[in-house]
């Protein structure tokens, strides 16, 4: 039986399909999962994809993290279930406090569409990021926690910090390791016609965790 990634589709969610092509490239069945329903379809990881979820009004991902569906995705994360946000599922999660920190206006205020590299485990990724809100931030004593607990996931290489992020934190990973994070766009690095096949990886690697 394949791993199951159920998508998350919130009024605004852009980046929904882009994720079900990468997960069926990596072998998995993918299952849209609407904002107003709780059921998660039996999904082994839920993945809250980029757009702009009803608009991201007040402040992205603050209006989503009540939606139906992210009751479900609670209750799902702390049973150890896995999952992703991508850029605007990120700043979801960090709302629905399922991960630390939070994710605030770009330095410079503009709005950045950039290939990337991203260094995780030793290895470099090169990835797209596009948002104007991706500036990761939390205080100080928390970055030193999320340090030591080796919760930071991803970090902008030297010099390619879009954002201003603190410590060049591009994702992060509760303590469980569970419920992750990043800022990047690993579905629109699956394809050599797009420049990068990297993103892929991290679709792969969630599929054997989750197998």
């Amino acid at each position: 039986m394949s791993v199951r990634f159920g998508i998350a589709v919130f009024p605004g969610t852009w980046s929904d399909r882009d994720c079900a092509h990468a997960v069926e490239l990596a072998g998995a069945e993918a299952v849209p999962l609407w904002h107003a329903d709780r059921d998660l379809k039996g999904s082994d990881v839920v993945i809250l994809p980029g757009g702009f979820a009803y608009g991201d009004y007040l402040r992205a991902g603050a209006i989503a993290r009540f939606a139906p569906l992210m009751e479900a995705v609670q209750e799902h994360a702390q049973a150890g279930g896995l999952v992703l946000g991508i850029c605007n599922g990120f700043q979801v999660l960090c709302e629905a406090g399922l991960l630390p920190g939070a994710l605030l206006l770009n330095e410079n205020l503009r709005f950045v569409c950039r290939q990337l590299n991203l260094v995780t485990d030793g290895e470099t990724l090169s990835i797209p990021a596009k948002h104007g809100e991706g500036r990761y931030y939390a205080p100080e004593e928390m970055l030193d926690r999320i340090e030591a607990n080796g919760q930071v996931a991803y970090r902008y290489a030297p010099g390619q910090n879009p954002n201003g992020s603190v410590r060049d934190i591009a994702g992060v990973r509760n303590e469980a390791g569970n419920v992750l994070g990043l800022m990047p766009h690993p579905e629109h690095a699956v394809d050599p016609l797009t420049g990068s096949t990297d993103g892929l990886r991290v679709f792969e690697s969630m599929v054997r965790f989750a197998a």
